[in-house]
């Protein structure tokens, strides 16, 4: 739901109201494992949460400003409170919340908390300040090789170019101003994702685009998708520059209205804008998913590793197991298993995806348990269908199958591509000669 989102971006019960919580803007943040390298990106906000409840609901957890900026090479690495090692390494384990803005490795700004809490503004700021300051010696560069065009030292002049052109990704501004020049000189130089404008950061833009997208993914959640979809598409309008509206609005052809022309158009737009990791890896699996149906695995495949490359999503792990599972190769499925659990234990449709695992693997009572205690979960209809017919159950593998194609769907676009799913998936194996089966599959392609 909602472009993909990663655990917190959904909160159902947010206090009093009773109503969703819901943010659009969730921060792709990149959570620090013990065995992983440092980001290799020139600039790294750090965020040190004192809580496992602040990782998913603290100021920081949610941010136009950031989502944006992680589209220009700012990593973003979320440090568990249980990291020891580098929460003594950045010296900071008696102060937490606190953020700190890294450049070229080294430490340039932090915002330790008030009173337990760190305001997100001020986080915003210190990333803000280090890009202003990065465009600012760009400008200077851009300068002087200018001066050095108009003396008629040309290759001084392209090489001062060239240098300002390999940092395009932290300033697509400048990057854009340098290919122009270049371009004078007779040099061409090319990058299909370098932005060809920037979106609109200001207070007041940032404040509307997420009051837009918070309505429209709340009209998502809520099962009305063509609200949704035109509120999603009116959001996309307020700054064409911004991928989220985009991200979300394809995952919403795809994934419930099943209109798969204009979801390849729009996630294929949204990786021309320089996207932030999370929306091109949305885009990417969306491409993947789409492309398998139509029968090209190996290029599928290649667009689920460059989604992972890009941001890890639960769900494209989900998906590689699938795909090698129908390959037969069972240990390469089971370890794309394991590394979407890895994302998030606690996720109720990672729980269930694994349940079927367990289920044709001797763990049946394992999965069986699972599949009763998460029987309620609509959008996990399939994989529960799954479970059953592998222990055996195929009443109850017919009755979740039908309430996942007559109740969780809603198009019969989508019926159809879910249909034929069903029909090849090796879960359901032991129905497909079932007339029964075959008469609630009749859509299948």
């Amino acid at each position: 739901m909602g472009g993909v989102m990663p655990r917190g971006a959904y909160i159902p019960n947010p206090g009093q109201t009773g109503d969703p919580q819901v943010r659009a803007y969730t921060v792709p943040w990149k959570v620090l494992k013990p065995s992983d390298p440092p980001l290799a990106t020139p600039l790294v906000l750090y965020w040190f949460p004192a809580s496992e409840d602040e990782m998913k609901s603290g100021d920081l957890a949610s941010s136009r400003l950031l989502t944006l900026f992680s589209s220009q090479c700012v990593g973003l690495q979320l440090v568990p409170p249980a990291d020891s090692a580098t929460i003594v390494k950045w010296n900071v384990q008696d102060k937490r919340p606190v953020a700190l803005m890294v450049s070229d490795g080294k430490e340039v700004a932090r915002v330790e908390s008030d009173k337990g809490n760190l305001p997100g503004y001020k986080v915003e700021n210190i990333v803000n300040n280090e890009l202003f300051k990065r465009e600012m010696a760009l400008q200077q560069q851009l300068d002087d090789a200018e001066g050095k065009a108009r003396a008629g030292d040309r290759n001084a002049a392209i090489a001062g170019y060239q240098k300002v052109w390999e940092q395009r990704c932290l300033a697509p501004k400048k990057g854009r101003e340098a290919k122009k020049a270049l371009r004078r000189l007779g040099v061409t130089v090319k990058d299909a994702q370098l932005r060809e404008t920037d979106p609109i950061t200001t207070a007041a833009m940032n404040k509307r685009m997420a009051q837009a997208m918070n309505r429209a993914f709340a009209a998502e959640i809520m099962g009305d998708y063509q609200r949704a979809k035109s509120l999603y598409i009116a959001a996309s309008r307020i700054d064409p520059a911004d991928p989220v509206p985009l991200r979300f609005l394809g995952e919403l052809y795809r994934h419930h209205t099943g209109e798969w022309t204009l979801a390849r158009t729009t996630f294929e737009r949204l990786l021309t804008l320089q996207p932030d990791p999370l929306s091109r890896a949305v885009a990417l699996h969306g491409l993947g998913k789409m492309t398998i149906h139509m029968g090209d695995s190996a290029k599928g495949l290649a667009l689920f590793e460059q989604s992972i490359a890009a941001y890890p999503l639960a769900l494209t792990y989900r998906n590689m197991a699938v795909y090698w599972n129908s390959e037969r190769k069972r240990d390469k499925a089971d370890g794309y298993v394991k590394q979407a659990l890895a994302l998030d234990p606690a996720d109720p449709y990672n729980l269930v995806f694994a349940a079927t695992y367990m289920a044709d693997s001797g763990r049946q009572q394992e999965a069986l348990d699972i599949a009763r205690k998460n029987e309620n979960l609509l959008s996990a209809s399939y994989n529960l269908a799954a479970i059953y017919a592998l222990l055996g159950n195929k009443g109850k593998a017919m009755e979740l199958l039908k309430r996942h194609f007559y109740q969780y769907e809603r198009y019969d676009a989508v019926r159809a591509e879910e249909m034929w799913e069903a029909r090849v998936d090796y879960v359901f194996a032991s129905l497909k000669d079932d007339p029964e089966f075959i008469k609630l599959t009749y859509m299948a392609k």
